[in-house]
This record gives structure tokens, C-alpha cells and sequence, in this order.
């Protein structure tokens, strides 16, 4: 069985929904450029010679519909040449689409492949335009189809973890973020994006203006202890989850390139990584934010590895209710999580965050000279995703 490696990497700057930077820029256009300068990063690369462009999206409709993965391969590599298919694990979408083109490779289905996610959450309702629960289903299972905020609520409850110590991780996330941008720890692997964005003046005469996003929107300088003690709670009356200590709604793109060993060696680059294992594990869908917990080990015994090994742990905050859950029945070393930060402050743009994190992983894997590094996050519905990567 041959190797895939991952030899190129890229992802937008994070912009925040539904009123940022990246509030009237399409996914498909987002996704396209990055695409186009990935590509430009291997100058050897015949773009015809891409086997397949595999996309991960969370919400699929709309702007995101009609095999938004297609039209981003037809749009970003400018040939008709590359197939193109769009992959739906939630917010473990990125990842997966990494994963997928990996064995892919590895079965020799496939000698290079891009990979990745997008999700431009401004003008998008969450869960979509038309939610169309199963009527028996919602009856006897209704917490299948309960929205996020309640099953963070419901971690809460089950693994009691306090509004105070919630509060604390979104502080420290905050914290973390605006120093890893003040020392330009954020900078690598961020690719400029140029938005051209109509508006009215106060005239009322329409003008047009440009502007370039490179840097993540989300980040809080200000943000304080005694702030976010001050918020209501937003999923339930009497809970502890907050806009506060929760992920950000955020746009984004991010993608990879992964390779063969033959195909790494035809275009005269060396690799970034590769990815040792990974794993899924389903959980009961309304304390969906656990499901790291069981992913987590599944990935370490694929990768035949003990989770001292990890150097590194990018784990998706989705909330902190859950974050610290995981934490605390995982035995984390907070020192090797998040370190520059994670999407309470940075977002949470669905489909791409897996991709996202797996970009951001690299680049402080490298800037710290360490070797192993894992990518997770707890998926809609009762999931969780685990990604382990080497660096090479």
C-alpha cells in the first residue's frame, strides 16, 4: 500500500457571521481562490492532472448547493477536467474530506487530490432554509434533533461543568488568540483574500470599495472575566451556556494538497505530513459534544500511539461546556491545547474547520520543531472525529 502525503496547505483568514468581513462573498468564490493559489504553491503541478477535488460542507443549500464541491473545482482550477464532490460529517466535514482523500491514495484509487472545507455561515440559517424533521422520529427521539445550544446545556449538567469555569476557557481562549496574532503565531498558512463589496454612501450613490482579509475577526482584546459573566444565557432560562462561551458563527475556507509518494516525487517537493490515523465514534445525540471522548482513543489505538505522544492538540470549541468535558474525562494537558487559541475566539466556519485546524496544526507543529499533532471535534448529531498527523 503506497503513503499519501500532504504536501501543501492553506486557509482564509476566519471572518465573523453574519456582519463580517466575508459577509457578501459566496463559499464557492471563497473556496475558489483558495484553490487557485494552492495550486500556484507547486508550480509543477499540471492543475489537469488532479484527480479529484473533495470538498466539506455542513450546510449544503442554497449559495452551498448543487455539489458545491463541483462548481468549486470548475470555478478554481479554470478546466473541466477535475471531478469534484461534496462531503457533509458536520463539523468534522474538513476533516474528513482529509481523511477520505488519504485512503483514496492509499488504496491507489487516486494519486493527488485536493482536499478540505468551506462554510460561509452569513445569510445561511443555522441547519439551513428548510429543516424537515421526520414527524415519528421528532416524536419518540426528540432530542435527535435538538439545536447545539442544548446539548452543550445538557453537558453541562451531566459532566458539571460551572458557568464560572466556562467563562474562564472562553477568557483564556480570547487571551490566547489575540497573543498568538500579536506574535504573527497565526500569520502562516493564511492566505490574503481581496473582497470587492458594493455599497450605498450617504449620498445614496453606489460605490465600491476593496479590501484585504488576512488577519482572524474574531479575537477580543477587551474580552474580561467580569464581561462575560454579564451575559444571559441563550439556550435556556435557568443554563450556563452564553454567546460568551460559546464557537462563533464565522466564514471561511480552507485546503489541502495531498499526494502519492510517486506523485510527490514527479513534482519535486518535499512533505508536510501525513495523516497516521483516524477515527469516528457516535454518541448519544443530545450530549453530542462529547464525542472526542470516544474518538479520541479510537484514533490512538489505529495509530498504535499513547496520548502522551501527541505533541499538540487542536480541539474544536464548539462550546466550552464541552471543551472542558472532554478535558477533564480525557485527562488533557492543557499546556499542548489550543495554544494559539481555539473557536470561541477564533470560529467555528462548520465545514471548514476541520481543514482549518489541520492548516493551523502544521505551521505550529513546524514553527515548534515537534513531530505529532492531533486535529478533533465533537459533530452534530451525536459524533466525534479524531485526526492524528505526523509532521515530516
Amino acid at each position: 500500500m503506497q503513503e499519501a502525503y500532504i504536501i501543501a496547505g492553506y486557509r482564509t483568514a476566519v471572518g465573523k457571521a453574519p456582519r463580517g468581513v466575508f459577509r457578501f462573498t459566496r463559499a464557492d468564490d471563497l473556496a475558489a481562490e483558495v484553490i487557485r493559489q494552492l495550486v500556484a504553491s507547486v508550480p509543477n503541478l499540471d492543475k489537469e492532472h488532479i484527480d479529484d477535488v473533495i470538498v466539506g460542507n455542513a450546510t449544503p443549500e442554497a449559495e452551498q448547493g448543487l455539489n458545491v464541491g463541483r462548481m468549486i473545482s470548475l470555478m478554481g482550477l479554470d478546466t473541466d477536467k477535475v471531478p469534484g464532490v461534496t462531503v457533509n460529517r458536520y463539523c468534522a466535514s474538513g476533516l474528513e474530506t482529509i481523511a477520505t482523500a488519504v485512503a483514496k491514495i492509499k488504496s491507489g484509487m487516486a494519486d493527488c487530490i485536493i482536499a478540505g472545507g468551506v462554510e460561509v455561515m452569513s445569510g445561511m440559517p443555522f441547519g439551513g432554509w428548510k429543516v424537515v424533521p421526520n414527524p415519528e422520529v421528532a416524536m419518540k427521539n426528540p432530542d435527535w434533533y435538538w439545536g447545539m445550544g442544548l446539548t452543550a446545556e445538557a453537558v453541562a449538567n451531566e459532566y458539571q461543568v460551572s458557568r464560572e469555569d466556562q467563562d474562564e476557557f472562553a477568557f483564556n481562549s480570547h487571551q490566547k488568540a489575540v497573543e498568538a496574532i500579536k506574535n504573527g503565531h497565526l500569520k502562516a498558512g493564511v492566505l490574503p483574500i481581496t473582497v470587492n463589496e458594493n455599497y450605498l454612501d450617504e449620498q445614496m450613490k453606489k460605490k465600491t470599495r476593496s479590501y484585504v482579509v488576512d488577519t482572524d475577526e474574531g479575537p477580543r482584546a477587551d474580552t474580561t472575566l467580569d464581561k462575560l459573566a454579564k451575559l444571559k444565557p441563550v439556550f435556556a432560562a435557568d443554563g450556563c451556556v452564553t454567546a460568551g462561551n460559546s464557537s462563533q458563527t464565522s466564514d471561511g475556507a480552507a485546503f489541502v494538497l495531498v499526494v502519492s509518494e510517486k506523485k510527490m516525487k514527479e513534482l519535486g517537493v518535499e512533505p508536510i505530513a501525513r495523516l497516521v490515523s483516524y477515527g469516528v465514534a457516535g454518541v448519544p445525540p443530545r450530549i453530542m459534544g462529547i464525542g472526542p471522548i470516544y474518538a479520541i482513543p479510537k484514533a490512538l489505538e489505529k495509530a498504535g500511539m499513547k496520548l502522551d505522544q501527541i505533541d499538540l492538540i487542536e480541539l474544536n470549541e464548539a462550546f466550552a461546556s464541552q471543551s472542558l468535558a472532554i478535558i477533564r474525562e480525557l485527562g488533557l494537558d492543557t499546556s499542548k491545547l489550543n495554544v494559539n487559541g481555539g473557536a470561541i475566539a477564533l470560529g467555528h466556519p462548520l465545514g471548514c474547520t476541520g481543514a482549518k485546524l489541520s492548516v493551523q496544526l502544521f505551521n505550529e507543529l513546524k514553527r515548534r520543531d515537534q513531530k505529532y499533532g492531533m486535529v478533533t471535534m465533537c459533530v452534530g448529531s451525536g459524533q466525534g472525529a479524531a485526526g492524528i498527523f505526523e509532521m515530516l
